[in-house]
Protein backbone atom coordinates (compact mmCIF):
# COMPACT_ATOMS: atom_id res chain seq x y z
CA UNK A 1 0.00 0.00 0.00
CA UNK A 2 1.68 3.24 -1.10
CA UNK A 3 0.43 5.44 1.77
CA UNK A 4 -1.88 4.50 4.61
CA UNK A 5 -4.90 6.54 5.63
CA UNK A 6 -3.03 7.52 8.80
CA UNK A 7 -0.08 9.08 6.96
CA UNK A 8 -2.33 10.52 4.23
CA UNK A 9 -4.30 12.32 6.98
CA UNK A 10 -1.07 13.67 8.49
CA UNK A 11 0.04 14.88 5.04
CA UNK A 12 -3.26 16.74 4.63
CA UNK A 13 -2.32 18.76 7.73
CA UNK A 14 1.43 19.29 7.21
CA UNK A 15 1.71 19.11 3.44
CA UNK A 16 5.14 17.95 2.26
CA UNK A 17 6.79 19.15 5.48
CA UNK A 18 9.00 16.95 7.61
CA UNK A 19 7.38 13.98 9.38
CA UNK A 20 9.13 11.79 11.93
CA UNK A 21 8.39 8.25 10.85
CA UNK A 22 8.90 5.06 12.87
CA UNK A 23 9.85 2.38 10.36
CA UNK A 24 11.30 -1.06 9.79
CA UNK A 25 13.77 -2.36 7.21
CA UNK A 26 14.81 -5.88 6.22
CA UNK A 27 18.20 -7.36 5.41
CA UNK A 28 17.32 -10.50 3.45
CA UNK A 29 19.96 -12.85 2.06
CA UNK A 30 19.61 -15.57 -0.54
CA UNK A 31 21.56 -18.85 -0.60
CA UNK A 32 24.47 -17.07 -2.33
CA UNK A 33 24.66 -14.48 0.51
CA UNK A 34 23.42 -11.72 -1.79
CA UNK A 35 21.23 -9.04 -0.19
CA UNK A 36 17.83 -8.03 -1.53
CA UNK A 37 17.39 -4.39 -2.55
CA UNK A 38 14.51 -2.57 -4.20
CA UNK A 39 14.26 0.52 -6.38
CA UNK A 40 11.04 2.50 -6.31
CA UNK A 41 9.48 4.06 -9.44
CA UNK A 42 11.00 7.43 -10.28
CA UNK A 43 13.93 6.90 -7.91
CA UNK A 44 17.56 6.39 -8.91
CA UNK A 45 18.68 5.07 -5.51
CA UNK A 46 18.14 1.57 -4.21
CA UNK A 47 17.12 0.59 -0.68
CA UNK A 48 16.20 -2.19 1.66
CA UNK A 49 12.62 -3.43 1.68
CA UNK A 50 11.21 -1.09 4.29
CA UNK A 51 8.27 0.95 5.39
CA UNK A 52 6.38 2.77 8.08
CA UNK A 53 4.96 1.22 11.21
CA UNK A 54 1.24 1.91 11.43
CA UNK A 55 -0.47 2.94 14.70
CA UNK A 56 -0.97 -0.11 16.93
CA UNK A 57 1.18 -2.33 14.70
CA UNK A 58 4.05 -4.37 16.12
CA UNK A 59 7.40 -3.70 14.38
CA UNK A 60 7.85 -7.37 13.40
CA UNK A 61 4.34 -7.41 11.87
CA UNK A 62 5.05 -4.17 9.99
CA UNK A 63 8.24 -5.72 8.64
CA UNK A 64 6.45 -8.81 7.35
CA UNK A 65 3.71 -6.68 5.77
CA UNK A 66 6.11 -4.26 4.08
CA UNK A 67 8.42 -6.97 2.73
CA UNK A 68 5.45 -8.91 1.36
CA UNK A 69 3.86 -5.85 -0.26
CA UNK A 70 7.09 -4.69 -1.88
CA UNK A 71 8.67 -8.02 -2.87
CA UNK A 72 6.11 -10.82 -2.58
CA UNK A 73 8.42 -12.58 -0.12
CA UNK A 74 7.27 -13.94 3.19
CA UNK A 75 10.00 -13.61 5.83
CA UNK A 76 10.71 -14.28 9.46
CA UNK A 77 12.40 -11.44 11.35
CA UNK A 78 15.25 -13.31 13.06
CA UNK A 79 16.99 -10.54 15.00
CA UNK A 80 17.41 -6.79 15.23
CA UNK A 81 20.73 -5.75 13.74
CA UNK A 82 20.43 -2.02 14.29
CA UNK A 83 18.30 0.99 15.19
CA UNK A 84 19.05 4.14 13.23
CA UNK A 85 17.80 7.69 13.11
CA UNK A 86 18.80 11.31 13.06
CA UNK A 87 19.47 13.80 10.31
CA UNK A 88 21.30 11.26 8.12
CA UNK A 89 18.00 9.41 7.85
CA UNK A 90 16.06 12.32 6.37
CA UNK A 91 14.72 11.61 2.92
CA UNK A 92 12.77 13.59 0.36
CA UNK A 93 10.55 11.55 -1.94
CA UNK A 94 10.15 12.36 -5.64
CA UNK A 95 6.80 14.06 -4.81
CA UNK A 96 8.52 16.40 -2.31
CA UNK A 97 7.32 14.70 0.89
CA UNK A 98 10.01 14.88 3.59
CA UNK A 99 10.49 12.25 6.29
CA UNK A 100 13.03 11.46 8.96
CA UNK A 101 13.09 7.77 9.72
CA UNK A 102 13.69 6.02 13.00
CA UNK A 103 14.42 2.61 11.47
CA UNK A 104 14.56 -0.73 13.24
CA UNK A 105 16.56 -3.02 10.93
CA UNK A 106 15.93 -6.75 11.12
CA UNK A 107 17.93 -9.60 9.66
CA UNK A 108 15.38 -11.91 8.09
CA UNK A 109 15.10 -15.41 6.73
CA UNK A 110 12.93 -16.18 3.70
CA UNK A 111 9.93 -18.48 4.03
CA UNK A 112 9.19 -18.44 0.30
CA UNK A 113 11.45 -17.43 -2.59
CA UNK A 114 9.03 -15.97 -5.12
CA UNK A 115 9.87 -12.34 -5.95
CA UNK A 116 6.89 -10.34 -7.19
CA UNK A 117 6.09 -6.87 -5.93
CA UNK A 118 2.40 -6.59 -5.10
CA UNK A 119 1.67 -2.94 -4.51
CA UNK A 120 3.62 -1.16 -7.25
CA UNK A 121 6.02 0.44 -4.75
CA UNK A 122 9.03 -1.41 -6.18
CA UNK A 123 9.99 -0.97 -9.82
CA UNK A 124 12.94 -3.34 -9.47
CA UNK A 125 13.66 -6.06 -6.92
CA UNK A 126 17.08 -7.66 -7.10
CA UNK A 127 19.68 -9.49 -5.02
CA UNK A 128 23.17 -7.91 -4.95
CA UNK A 129 26.55 -9.14 -3.81
CA UNK A 130 27.92 -6.85 -1.11
CA UNK A 131 30.77 -5.66 -3.35
CA UNK A 132 28.30 -4.80 -6.16
CA UNK A 133 25.89 -2.68 -4.10
CA UNK A 134 24.41 0.30 -5.92
CA UNK A 135 24.15 3.65 -4.13
CA UNK A 136 21.55 3.49 -1.37
CA UNK A 137 19.04 6.26 -0.72
CA UNK A 138 19.27 5.78 3.07
CA UNK A 139 22.82 5.62 4.49
CA UNK A 140 22.71 2.46 6.57
CA UNK A 141 26.16 1.64 7.93
CA UNK A 142 27.99 -1.01 5.87
CA UNK A 143 28.43 -3.22 8.96
CA UNK A 144 24.79 -4.31 8.85
CA UNK A 145 25.36 -5.96 5.48
CA UNK A 146 28.18 -8.16 6.73
CA UNK A 147 27.10 -11.72 7.37
CA UNK A 148 27.05 -12.62 11.07
CA UNK A 149 27.52 -9.00 12.10
CA UNK A 150 26.38 -9.89 15.59
CA UNK A 151 23.10 -8.81 17.10
CA UNK A 152 22.15 -5.32 18.11
CA UNK A 153 25.64 -3.84 18.08
CA UNK A 154 24.88 -0.67 16.14
CA UNK A 155 22.78 2.14 17.54
CA UNK A 156 21.48 5.28 15.84
CA UNK A 157 24.66 6.63 14.24
CA UNK A 158 26.42 3.41 13.35
CA UNK A 159 28.48 3.16 16.54
CA UNK A 160 28.74 -0.05 18.50
CA UNK A 161 27.09 -0.18 21.91
CA UNK A 162 30.47 0.28 23.63
CA UNK A 163 31.37 3.26 21.42
CA UNK A 164 27.96 4.82 22.00
CA UNK A 165 28.23 4.46 25.78
CA UNK A 166 31.70 6.08 25.77
CA UNK A 167 30.21 9.07 23.91
CA UNK A 168 27.63 9.57 26.67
Amino acid sequence: MPMSDYYRNLREHVGSGLLMMPSVAAVIRNAEDEILLIRKPGESFWGLPAGAIEPGELPARALRREVYEETGLMVNPDRIIGVYGGEKFRYTYANGDEVEYLAVVFECSMINRSLKGLDGEAEEVKFFKEEDFPELGIPFPPEIFKKDSGGTQALFDGRTTDEWNKKL
